[in-house]
């Protein structure tokens, strides 16, 4: 577990997602959960040893599943983006642990049997202010990723957990996306605002600036791609198997994950084209 700031933890150590972990006086807020059980059950353990008060809360920085599964075994109130909480309803309510076809995480990790979703019980539109300590920590609705993408700011100490709008070396996932609203987003963080930032990526940990300047290249490309298929009058499928190949190329993909970060954008691709869009609202405050 690295600690970034005073009190404000992460930790890459269990295969889905980075996890964070911010102590307060009234007691910690978390963000992400593992999504093999005995993973959650490790790191709860782990996080007994950070201090603070005897409260728990959850954030989910958006409703993919690799970072959504482990929900529940962490045993606490979870807070989401109400389109994250929008998306539990097209789910069934218990997960089965089938193989999956999306290239995500999960889907390589054994021991992840049948389990109750857990929705968030607090959800907000476009941002809510958590006051449990000295350092208000800031939710905020970045949409682009993830109909429900957020962000968790630590104002005071400049810490922000960037969930997926900036996936190093590996194909980003794209079937939810919102490639203007992205792009967008990470000229955000490419902004003065954000230049003293330790940027958390949900699957990297700390996230250089260059970074963010690659991944809006590559949307750049996959943007480009999908126009040039477009012309092509090229069906979703099709226009998919085109773009696949230089997509990745663009990084430098280990042999035993080409098959899986092929589905990956085999997958996200397919549902992309096939268009969806979102939008943002008001704010909220959590004393």
């Amino acid at each position: 577990m690295q600690e970034i700031a005073r009190g404000i933890y992460l930790e890459t150590l269990f295969p889905g997602v980075t996890l964070g972990a911010i102590s307060l006086a009234h007691g910690l807020v978390l963000v992400d959960a593992p999504p093999r059980p005995d993973d959650t059950r490790t790191w709860r353990s782990m996080l007994l040893n950070l201090g603070g008060g005897v409260d728990r809360l959850l954030v989910n920085l958006d409703s993919h599943y690799d970072r959504t599964l482990g929900a529940r075994s962490m045993e606490c109130t979870v807070v989401a983006h109400e389109k994250t909480g929008q998306a539990y309803q097209n789910r069934p309510a218990t997960f089965k642990g089938q193989a999956g076809e999306t290239g995500a995480e999960w889907e390589l990790i054994s021991g992840i049997g049948p389990l109750r979703w857990a929705p968030p019980e607090l959800t907000f539109t476009h941002s809510m202010t958590i006051h449990w300590g000295e350092e208000a920590i800031r939710l905020e609705y970045h949409p682009g990723p993830d109909s429900g993408a957020i962000w968790a700011l630590i104002p005071g100490v400049r810490v922000a957990f960037i969930g997926d709008v900036v996936i190093p070396d590996q194909p980003p996932f794209l079937a939810e996306a919102d490639l203007d609203a992205w792009m967008e987003t990470l000229e955000l963080l490419l902004s003065p605002l954000y230049s003293s930032y330790f940027l958390v990526g949900g699957r990297s940990g700390l996230v250089p600036q260059e970074q963010v300047r690659r991944q809006i290249f590559y949307l750049t490309e996959v943007s480009r791609l999908a126009a040039q298929a477009g012309e092509l009058g090229l069906k979703p499928e099709a226009a998919a198997e085109e773009m696949i190949p230089p997509l990745l190329g663009l990084q430098d993909i280990p042999a035993s994950r080409r098959k899986q970060y092929s589905q990956r954008l085999r997958w996200g691709l397919c549902r992309y084209l096939r268009g969806d869009r979102r939008e943002i609202q008001v704010d909220e405050e959590i004393e």
